[in-house]
């Protein structure tokens, strides 16, 4: 099975690394999926609430 892989600079992987071992994540890659997926859920969660807010304007019931 293909699985996507990303290239980080050395840097941010550290931080990431250290991130990680902070919060008591298994592994760095945990860690990282975790918050992909969480900040992924918060932009979807926003636009939502953005079209939402758009189509209540358009139907005059908010301003």
């Amino acid at each position: 099975m293909f699985e996507p892989r990303i290239k980080i600079e050395r840097p941010l992987y550290e931080t990431l690394k250290r991130a990680a071992q902070i919060a008591g994540y298994s592994s760095v890659d945990e860690f990282i999926i975790h918050v992909l997926e969480k900040t992924a859920a918060e932009v979807e969660q926003a636009q939502s609430e953005n079209e939402v807010r758009k189509r209540l304007q358009g139907l005059g019931y908010i301003e």
